[in-house]
């Protein structure tokens, strides 16, 4: 099983950036995503998540700015961040979980398969 992200960049505060993460070697339909962040000097933490039935869950710190969503044909999950900020600036890494979205951590202690991150890089 693999994970692969893309779609960060530098961008100016304010602007937008879709984060792309396809998975292959299993049915994307058959498991719940996320998307974590890790700035430099702080914890790993979540950003969204979402069931394989397309519930989601987001961060307080983005609600409102960022969603995410997936397409299964595509078999790629997809977080949409609106409104950048500096503070938004972490390398963005997608995840997999086979026991569901309960079992999606808030630190991704536990998740079961990972892409390499994308940086995303905010200016003021």
């Amino acid at each position: 099983v693999q994970l692969q992200a893309s779609g960060g960049g530098s961008v100016q505060a304010g602007e937008s950036l879709r984060l792309s993460c396809q998975i292959s070697g299993m049915k994307s339909s058959l498991v719940a995503e996320a998307w974590y962040r890790q700035a430099p000097g702080k914890e790993r933490e979540l950003v969204a998540a979402i069931s394989a039935s397309g519930i989601t869950n987001v961060a307080d710190s983005v609600t409102g700015r960022f969603t995410i969503r997936r397409d299964n044909a595509d078999f790629t999950v997809y977080l949409q961040m609106n409104s950048l900020e500096p503070e938004d600036t972490a390398v963005y890494y997608c995840a997999a979980q086979t026991g569901g979205l309960v079992r999606v951590t808030t630190t991704g202690h536990g998740m079961d398969y990972w892409g390499k991150g994308t940086l995303v890089t905010v200016s003021s």
